[in-house]
């Protein structure tokens, strides 16, 4: 089922950001339209779910907030079972260390799908070297910087004023004047999602 961005929101029923700023706006269609898409969707209740329903609710969340599909986020899954610890932890580490997602973080760009754009067309550094893979893994003092020649692009206008209003997560910091950001610390796990059902789900 390929939904636009809003009709997946309102599909789950919930806010994603996935369209960026419009999403904290409202002109939001969770805001104008908070019922499941189609003509009659304003007159369906949603259902309780089954434990099953809810695990596949739950990786339909993680594959359109990470704009993931089904079989890199099994990989993902099997890379996080193959590490020490809590598998549920190091998956949502490894989701959180993908170069799209950090530069989203950052305040680089609005959305995680702007964030792909700028990487696939050749606006991001890492250290210091051009970086084209979305998926590529970051790690821990990792800098992540806008391309010099890439500064002057329409699409970073404005950039260096919102960084200065924009606090990152905490694991991140940030250089407006450099347009630049780092990875100081591991990835915090307070994310909206209940990662323990799709572990759930790939562990059967």
């Amino acid at each position: 089922m390929r939904y636009p961005k809003e009709k997946k929101e309102r599909s789950l029923g919930e806010r994603l950001q996935l369209k960026g700023e419009r999403c904290r706006s409202p002109k939001c269609a969770m805001v104008r339209k908070p019922y499941r898409p189609g003509m009659h969707g304003h007159k369906r209740q949603r259902k309780m779910l089954s434990d099953f329903g809810r695990q596949i609710k739950e990786k339909q969340k993680f594959k359109w907030s990470y704009g993931i599909d089904e079989r890199n986020l099994r990989h993902i899954f099997e890379r996080a079972e193959r590490k020490s610890g809590s598998v549920a932890s190091q998956f949502l580490k490894l989701l959180e260390l993908r170069l799209d997602n950090v530069i989203f973080r950052l305040g680089f760009a609005a959305s995680r799908s702007m964030a792909r754009q700028l990487v696939n067309h050749g606006h991001v550094m890492v250290n210091g070297r051009r970086v084209k893979s979305p998926g590529f893994e970051l790690k821990l003092g990792d800098i992540i910087s806008v391309r010099p020649s890439s500064v002057t692009k329409s699409v970073f206008k404005n950039l260096k004023e919102e960084l200065s209003k924009y606090t990152p997560p905490a694991w991140l910091s940030i250089d407006a004047d450099k347009f630049e950001g780092k990875i100081v610390s591991a990835p915090d796990e307070n994310m909206p999602f209940e990662v323990n059902l799709l572990v759930e789900s790939f562990s059967k």
